[in-house]
């Protein structure tokens, strides 16, 4: 298997030019609308951002630690809530002064995270990857008072997998990588399940997280997803639990119930 996923060693495609955040468009949220989309991770003093404060502070640290850059959200099969996780990681990380946060839709077939945000276009991720435009200027946008650049996907009914292993997205990702150290980037990454786009994503980045939905998710599932990843690192679970209740003062309320908690499951 992981010879069919790898990209070919023959001729790279050239390295790409990630901008500026002050070179790209600047995008004025409506924060009405990410309050209705449950994306308070900007918002310190909400709170229902206390859980996405504390995996930050778990996130950066074990990155640090290990030198790591490129992140990854996933989940074993869809609906488990990684595109709303990734949203919320995205915006608390963005409060942190010292660092720069980029996030990729990668989901290309379910893409979401323009609508969680708000955000309407006519290019998107998925024609920089299809290789109908170069410039990631024109795709990515600046969120007005963040350190937070969103590079969104819509809609399109391509074949990922080519364009996944491509040259061209190793390109891509050795452009990320050569960013300075204070940039973190955040991919929304296809679940493990849907088809074989997160194995791809999660060979080429440093290491992914797990979003698991209780009563959904059974640890099997679980365990298999996480084989099928490896060896990418695993640096943590997320558990998407129904037993909150709304207004669960300790955690966040996603659709009608549950709560966000984050157990890491790897050791330091």
């Amino acid at each position: 298997m992981s010879e069919q996923l790898a990209p070919s060693k023959a001729a790279k495609a050239p390295a790409f030019r990630i901008p500026n955040q002050s070179e790209l468009a600047l995008f004025v949220p409506d924060w009405q609308l990410l309050e209705t989309n449950h994306v308070v991770g900007f918002n310190s003093r909400h709170l229902s951002s206390r859980p996405f404060s504390l995996l930050r502070s778990q996130v950066v640290k074990r990155m640090k630690a290990r030198g790591f850059q490129l992140l990854g959200v996933t989940s074993p099969a869809p609906g488990a809530g990684k595109s709303f996780l990734t949203a919320n990681l995205a915006a608390t990380l963005s409060r942190l002064p010292n660092y720069f946060v980029h996030v990729f839709d990668l989901d290309v077939r379910r893409a979401s995270l323009a609508a969680n945000f708000g955000l309407i276009g006519d290019i998107g991720l998925e024609k920089f990857l299809a290789g109908e435009t170069d410039d990631l200027q024109k795709i990515g946008r600046h969120i007005e008072g963040t350190n937070l650049a969103i590079y969104p996907c819509y809609g399109n009914e391509l074949e990922t997998m080519p364009l996944l292993a491509s040259d061209r997205f190793a390109a891509f990702i050795d452009s990320l990588r050569a960013l300075p150290e204070d940039h973190l980037v955040l991919f929304d990454m296809p679940p493990v399940f849907a088809n074989d786009d997160a194995m791809v994503v999660a060979a080429q980045i440093d290491t992914y997280l797990m979003v698991i939905e209780q009563g959904r998710n059974s640890q099997k599932q679980v365990m298999d997803a996480i084989r099928l990843l490896e060896p990418s690192e695993l640096i943590g679970s997320v558990l998407n639990r129904y037993d909150g209740g709304v207004g669960d003062p300790y955690g966040y309320n996603y659709g009608s119930y549950g709560k966000y908690t984050d157990y890491f499951s790897k050791a330091d």
